[in-house]
C-alpha cells in the first residue's frame, strides 16, 4: 500500500537535526518495515511560533493552493492512506483532512495534541485548524499519557486512540557506556532549554564533588548558558554541536545524564542515553516520565535540591545499566513501533 506522509512542523528532509526530525525519519522507516511504500506528500512547514495572524493567513492560503495538485497526485499514485506526524496549534495539518476527504482514504495522526485554551488567542485560526484535523482522524497514535487524556476527553465517536511509544530509529542497542563523566545534551535556545541548563547549574552548585560535566549542544543562547555555568569553572566542559558519531562517544564516556526536561514533549535524548545504559537525572514531568526507566524522580516543586538528591543517590548507587538497556530494548526500538503502526493501519482498513 502506498502511504502519503506529512510532517507540518519539520519535514524528515529538513536540514537541521532535531528530535522532531528524528521521529519523522523513524516513522517513515517503521512504516516501510511494516510493508508499505511511503511517499512524502508535501514539505510545507506550517509553523507559526509567534502567534501572528498575518503569518497564519499566509500559510493557510499557501496550503489551500497546494490542495488541487495533492488530490490529483494522490489519485495518480494510488495513495491508500495519509499519515501526519505532529499536528498541534503552532503547526497544524492544513492539508491532510481536505486531501483524504477528496480521495476517500483513511486519515491517521501521530502525536496530535489538543490545546483548546489557545482558541480565541493569537493562535486562534491555527488552533481551530489543529482541532479540526484531530477531529477528522480515523486513528490517532498518542505518545504520552498526558496527550491521551486530552485526546480521549474530546474524541469524536469511532475514533481509535493507540499508544505509540517514542522510539529510537534502530533495531539494536549501542555498546554500553563505561565512562565517569556527567553528560547534558540539549540545544541552547532561549526559554525552556536555557531553563534546563539553569537548573543543572544550580544542581551542581549543591554537589561540589560531582564529576566533570560535559555539555553537547550549541545555539543562540550559548553565551547565556556559559554565564550560568561560569561559577562551576573547570567542572564543566563545552563540546558544542557534534556529529552523531561524536555524540555516541560522549555517551560512551559518561556515567549518567542530567537533563531536567523543562517543557520537553518527551525528549529523544533520554532514550539515546538509556540505550547506552546511562541512568538519567531528571524531574518527574508530563511526557518526560513516559520515556524514563521506572524509578523515583523528584517533583518540579523540589527544584535543584531534588535533582541534587537524585544525582548524589545515583552516583552512590546507580541502577543496573543492563536493566535500563532491557527497558529500551523492550519498549523503545523500531520493532515495537512497526508492530503498533501496523496494528493501527489495519484498524483503519489499510493492509499491505
Amino acid at each position: 500500500m502506498r502511504l502519503a506522509f506529512y510532517a507540518p512542523l519539520k519535514s524528515p528532509q529538513h536540514g537541521v537535526p532535531s528530535g522532531d526530525r528524528a521521529m519523522a525519519l523513524g516513522l517513515v522507516t517503521a512504516l516501510e518495515e511494516a510493508g508499505h511504500d511511503v511517499t512524502l506528500a508535501a514539505d510545507l512547514r506550517s509553523r507559526d511560533g509567534a502567534g501572528d495572524a498575518d503569518t497564519q493567513r499566509r500559510i493557510m492560503a499557501e496550503a489551500e493552493g497546494l490542495l488541487p495538485d495533492l488530490v490529483a497526485r494522490g489519485r495518480r499514485e494510488g495513495w491508500g492512506a495519509w499519515i501526519t506526524y505532529h499536528n498541534y496549534y503552532k503547526a497544524p495539518d492544513l492539508l491532510g483532512p481536505a486531501v483524504t476527504r477528496a480521495l476517500k482514504i483513511p486519515y491517521l495522526l501521530v502525536e496530535a495534541t489538543r490545546a483548546r485554551k489557545r482558541l480565541g488567542g493569537p493562535w486562534d485560526s491555527f488552533a481551530r485548524a489543529a482541532e479540526a484535523a484531530t477531529d477528522a482522524a480515523d486513528v490517532v497514535f498518542y505518545l504520552t499519557e498526558s496527550d491521551r487524556q486530552a485526546l480521549a476527553a474530546y474524541a469524536p465517536p469511532g475514533q481509535v486512540l493507540l499508544h505509540l511509544r517514542p522510539f529510537l530509529h534502530r533495531h539494536d542497542l549501542p555498546p554500553p557506556a563505561r565512562g565517569d563523566t556527567l553528560l547534558a545534551v540539549g540545544m541552547m535556545r532561549v526559554a525552556a532549554k536555557s531553563a534546563s541548563y539553569a537548573l543543572i547549574a544550580r544542581t551542581l552548585a549543591l554537589c561540589p564533588d560531582a564529576p566533570l560535566l560535559e555539555i553537547v549542544g550549541d545555539g543562540p543562547a550559548r553565551d547565556r548558558v556559559e554565564q550560568m555555568m561560569a561559577t562551576l569553572g573547570a567542572r564543566v566542559r563545552f563540546l558544542g554541536a557534534l556529529a552523531p558519531a561524536a555524540v555516541d562517544e560522549a555517551f560512551a564516556r559518561a556515567r549518567l545524564m542530567i537533563w531536567p526536561g523543562v517543557d520537553e514533549a518527551f525528549g529523544m535524548v533520554y532514550l539515546e542515553a538509556q540505550a547506552h545504559g546511562l541512568p538519567v537525572v531528571a524531574q518527574d514531568r508530563d511526557g518526560v516520565r513516559d520515556v524514563l526507566f521506572p524509578r523515583a524522580y523528584p517533583s518540579v516543586a523540589e527544584g535543584a535540591a531534588g535533582l541534587a538528591r537524585l544525582l548524589q543517590d545515583t552516583l552512590n548507587a546507580p541502577p543496573d545499566p543492563e536493566a535500563i538497556r532491557d527497558h529500551i530494548r523492550a519498549h523503545h526500538l523500531l520493532h515495537s513501533a512497526v508492530h503498533t503502526l501496523a496494528h493501527g493501519l489495519a484498524l483503519a482498513g489499510v493492509v499491505r
